[in-house]
């Protein structure tokens, strides 16, 4: 086996491995959950002033490491069929969204030698947090969330344009009802929306309110009305985790899946 090959094999969690590879994705997920961990003690003042080296060491520390996994990666990716041709196989793997993420976990830390705005830089240094999306890789429960998603994506759209039209039906029928008691702030319908997103999800801010009598009529109705249509959604991911799960568990001990992309293996008889 290449040097290639096996850093290939470490590199890729769908491929079965042993001690090595498994020791490499535990490495990666502390590394990724002390990072989370990092950004987020990082902001405390109190924390800072007293382990700002240590978080700096170890942000040198990610920083390497992030950097040299990605070059890995991009350097053995030709071992995967899909990317055999070693120019054009590289360049559609970097294109991919994990590769994207890959490389903004960190890049944004190399434009600190660069002669840019700090205002700026603090902008691309929130990308750090893409780190947090780089543990999907690793956990092969969230290739099940894919796949619900990608089997219900049509419901999924269809509910939230449902969504979409009751939010601006009831935002049309309140401004009329409330414009000439409040306009100050049912000024437009636009306006008006901002009520009808806190009315459907049922968050309440209260900063706006209908006062009149059929204001408050229609707002109840709304308000109840908001509690079954953000149940959509969840209904229709629920019914495609239940029939992804069923259907996974009946057929394990008759069929095979592929580790890349989760298909069925039929074999030839």
């Amino acid at each position: 086996m290449t040097f290639r090959r096996r850093l290939y094999l470490t590199l890729s969690p769908d491929e079965r491995g042993g001690v090595i590879e498994r020791i490499f994705e535990l490495v990666v997920i502390l590394t990724i959950i002390l990072n989370i961990l990092e950004i987020v003690f990082d902001s405390v003042p109190s924390i800072h002033n007293e382990y700002g080296k240590l978080f700096t060491g170890f942000e040198i520390y990610s920083l390497i490491f992030f950097t040299i996994e990605y070059i890995a990666r991009v350097y053995s990716i030709v071992e995967d069929r899909k990317y055999r041709d070693p120019v054009r196989g590289r360049l559609e793997y970097m294109a991919t969204p994990l590769a994207i993420i890959d490389l903004l976990a960190f890049l944004p830390f190399y434009l600190v030698f660069l002669p840019i705005d700090l205002r700026f830089l603090r902008i691309f240094r929130l990308m750090a947090l893409f780190r947090m999306f780089k543990i999907a890789r690793y956990l092969h429960a969230l290739s099940i969330f894919k796949r619900v998603l990608q089997d219900r994506k049509e419901q999924l759209v269809l509910s939230f344009i449902f969504i979409l039209f009751i939010l601006v039906v009831i935002s049309f029928i309140m401004f009329y009802a409330e414009n000439e008691a409040q306009p100050d702030k049912f000024s437009s319908i636009p306006a008006t929306m901002w009520w009808g997103i806190a009315t459907l999800t049922t968050v309440g801010y209260g900063d706006i309110v209908p006062i009149t009598t059929l204001g408050k009529f229609l707002g109840g109705l709304f308000a109840i009305a908001g509690v079954g249509l953000l149940a959509l959604p969840a209904g229709i991911l629920s019914s495609g985790f239940f029939e992804m799960l069923h259907t996974k568990d009946a057929g394990s001990k008759h069929t095979k899946v592929c580790p890349h992309c989760g298909k069925e293996i039929h074999e030839m008889k």
